[in-house]
């Protein structure tokens, strides 16, 4: 074919005339970054995309050089708590570059971290409110945690020290109490973590066991690692679950949408463990102080029996005859043993006997008198 045509590098060329005419200079851009690698150069390198309800509807390639990159990482790390990582929706400043040979780069010349914070913070408002919408976030409030809670589902990372510090201050309890816990490992933090935790409950409601409590506990971390616990789907997971579920994530500080969905939320994981410690303390001295009133009541029946049974005591010993004759009187009785009182009724010739208090008179009956 013949005729006017151009080639590749002056179309290059021309494109990155054009480009770089259209930003001359730095822009502030909004992106998500896909993915990213730090090479061993000390150069950055980045995927910055943009998703709709559609999925991906751009993408560009990205470069922090290493001048940049040793500055910007650790003060985008100071100001969130977190590491520039893959997921993160970021305010970039770039300049536009556009190579023959390379194609379109954006060179990022500086961030602005609170962007990210701000981002975070309200994609959280929203799904407090979508929840709240719903009708979920007091669903948890509405189950009631029982007395001596002993089966425990804990949803943690095996390896991690909140989860050990838990079992230890829970099962080395210094009055012995015996509790069951069982773990179901998740990933505790990052993007993964909310389905983790969601299929970790999953298998608790599939397991069959009938758990008093479902603990959902990780140490503290960095404000955008513990991000994923203002997930929807997560807190949505939590509300709806059947069973009492406490959570006790990351610092003292830290409050997240799971712990207010949740039935009851702790500052760390060692929290929960004394406050189950706590629920056995409370019963045992509960017992102890019914023990004590019980003593008490059957001490007080005693006193009262031991108070009868004196009075009646006297009251049969000032009936016994032989008290009556220490006091002078005298028993009179008849042959047969029968007492009598009176004269009448006798006749001469019969025997009777005559009760002291120092002894008995057989006598016989010689002459009656009867007063008229």
């Amino acid at each position: 074919m013949t005729g006017t045509y151009i080639d590749l590098y002056e179309l290059q060329s021309r494109l990155k005339a054009g480009v770089e005419s259209v930003f001359p200079g730095k822009v502030w851009l909004k992106a998500e970054v896909s993915a990213m690698k730090a090479r061993p150069s000390g150069h950055c390198y980045m995927e910055l995309s943009q998703s709709s309800e559609n999925g991906i509807i751009a993408k560009a390639q990205a470069v922090i050089w290493s001048s940049k990159y040793r500055f910007l990482a650790p003060f985008f790390r100071s100001v969130t708590g977190s590491d520039l990582s893959e997921g993160m929706n970021v305010l970039i400043q770039v300049s536009v570059n556009f190579s023959q040979l390379y194609g379109l780069t954006l060179v990022i010349d500086d961030i602005d971290p609170e962007f990210t914070i701000g981002e975070k913070e309200l994609l959280r408002r929203q799904t407090v409110e979508r929840l709240e919408q719903e009708g979920l976030m007091d669903l948890q409030k509405e189950l009631a945690p029982p007395v001596l809670p002993y089966r425990l589902a804990v949803i943690s990372a095996s390896d991690a020290a909140g989860y050990r510090d838990f079992t230890r201050h829970l099962l080395d309890n210094e009055y012995g109490f015996v509790f069951r816990p069982e773990l179901f490992p998740a990933v505790m933090q990052g993007s993964e973590a909310p389905s983790s935790i969601v299929c970790a409950l999953e298998s608790i409601a599939s397991s069959g066991v009938q758990y008093d409590l479902v603990l959902v506990m990780r140490g503290g971390g960095a404000k955008l690692d513990l991000a994923c616990y203002d997930d929807y789907s997560l807190a949505a997971a939590i509300a709806r679950f059947p069973v009492p579920v406490f959570t006790a994530v990351g610092h003292d500080q830290d409050y997240h949408v799971c712990d207010m969905v949740a039935c009851r939320y702790f500052k760390t994981p060692t929290a929960v463990a004394a406050e189950l410690i706590g629920c056995y303390e409370d019963e045992d001295a509960r017992l102890l102080s019914f023990a004590s009133r019980l003593k008490l009541a059957f001490v007080s029946k005693i006193h009262v029996m031991e108070s009868r049974l004196q009075t009646l005591e006297t009251r049969i010993r000032s009936a016994d005859p032989r008290n009556i004759l220490q006091r002078g009187y005298v028993l009179a009785l008849d042959r047969s043993g029968v007492p009598f009182k009176r004269a009448a009724g006798r006749k001469e010739g019969d025997r009777i006997s005559l009760m002291f208090a120092d002894g008995t008179l057989e006598c016989e009956v010689e002459k009656i008198n009867v007063n008229r």
